[in-house]
């Protein structure tokens, strides 16, 4: 083979080399794209398994009913209370001022509105007029407190902002004997849609309930008669006060205008 033939040959052999490496190359790339798109279309498919079981900040569900996502406020990191609640006796005393009577609860209705300001995530809340409080300036979306049952108090900066949106909020000392805290979880259980139901240490009631200017405070827990006091402050005053549509902030579930309590026009 002469000098050029080599010559020749050698370029050849280059030239073959250097495609060989051009197409590995080119698989290479291919890999790299097949990957990250797999990772995008993994990442794509648990958001959406997030969003449709209650988003991230919520179950969507269980003992707690947890309601909570963008739409529908936040959980603000509060744990839920997955007990299962007591079935509630059957309601003996519809009539809200009986009910309270017998209980002993303080009924106090269309208190003064305290105002509806916005508050940034995590301001100091305001000093509110009622403990519970009824109405006032409170957290900006989307950190009003979502629907649910909580095994610990939730800041009432972001509770008083669900309040606004109709909400009743279901709060009990922490110190109540647990068939009592059961025998609440029970009710509820009834009625958890547009409602919350949580611990509150610094009030002076057993058990007390909130709507935006509402209040029924009940100094001592009574069982079965109690239950009605509640049941009928909610029948009374859920969905029908405060300055934002109780609908724009969504909610499932049976609601204390219409408890999910077969018994209760018997």
């Amino acid at each position: 083979m002469g000098k050029g033939e080599r010559e020749r040959e050698r370029l050849r052999e280059e030239r073959i080399a250097a495609e060989e490496a051009e197409q590995q190359s080119g698989r290479n790339r291919t890999l790299v794209a097949y990957a990250v798109i797999s990772t995008a279309v993994l990442a794509v498919a648990v958001l959406v398994f997030v969003l449709a079981s209650g988003g991230g900040d919520g179950d969507g569900g269980g003992s707690a009913h947890i309601n909570g996502n963008q739409r529908m406020g936040s959980t603000n990191g509060v744990e839920p209370d997955e007990r299962a609640g007591i079935v509630p006796a059957r309601t003996k005393v519809f009539d809200l001022d009986e009910a309270a009577k017998q209980a002993g609860c303080d009924v106090r209705l269309k208190l003064e509105d305290e105002g509806n300001t916005h508050l940034p995530e995590n301001t100091a809340p305001p000093q509110y007029g009622t403990s519970p409080p009824t109405s006032g300036n409170h957290v900006e979306p989307p950190f009003q407190q979502a629907d649910g049952a909580y095994s610990e108090p939730p800041d009432q900066l972001n509770v008083v902002h669900s309040l606004e949106h109709g909400r009743m909020a279901i709060q009990y000392s922490p110190d109540l004997p647990e068939k009592a805290q059961l025998e609440l979880k029970g009710l509820y259980e009834t009625m958890y849609g547009a409602t919350l139901l949580f611990p509150n240490d610094d009030m002076r009631y057993d058990v007390a309930a909130a709507t935006w200017t509402n209040l029924i405070g009940c100094e001592q827990y009574k069982g079965a008669i109690t239950l009605d006091a509640i049941r009928a402050f909610g029948k009374m005053t859920w969905g029908k006060y405060g300055g934002e549509p109780v609908e724009a902030f969504t909610f499932t579930g049976p609601t204390p205008a219409q408890p999910d309590e077969p018994d209760a026009s018997e």
